[in-house]
């Protein structure tokens, strides 16, 4: 079960991320990546924030609907996204391992294709043996 620590901490382990200063908002590059649900509880009510769920971008309205088509206990949205390329998360039917994959694909949307690259250069398995894995 994640929470907004897990996803503070994931969110601002990717290269250049940020947290704004005025809520639980997180982007790269001057673009959002993941923010806080604003749920509206009532109509013409005021939307506020909901700590339980993370609206995160997606790559695209295919990439949105295969989330939605995973796992409705977990990824779900709400009319003010219809067309809009993000999903919201149900932070308590997550797991970090899942959370870190969604942060990473969303960052991954938002970042500069330079960075990404080299992210992914980075994470990249080496081809050079390491030391513990020589003959013995």
């Amino acid at each position: 079960m994640a929470d907004q620590d897990d996803v503070r901490r994931i969110a601002l382990g990717l290269p250049d991320a940020h947290e704004a200063d005025n809520g639980f908002h997180f982007g790269v590059g001057g673009k959002s990546f993941a923010w806080v649900w604003l749920e509206r509880h009532t109509p013409r009510a005021a939307r506020v924030p909901n700590p339980g769920v993370l609206a995160v971008r997606v790559a695209n309205q295919n990439d949105k609907e295969a989330l939605l088509d995973l796992d409705e206990d977990v990824f779900f949205t709400e009319p003010h996204y219809d067309g809009y390329p993000a999903v919201l998360v149900r932070l308590d039917r997550t797991d970090d391992e899942l959370l870190a994959r969604i942060l990473t694909d969303a960052w991954r949307c938002r970042a500069p294709k330079g960075l990404v690259r080299a992210f992914d250069a980075s994470a990249a398995p080496s081809s050079e043996p390491r030391p513990d894995d020589a003959p013995g």
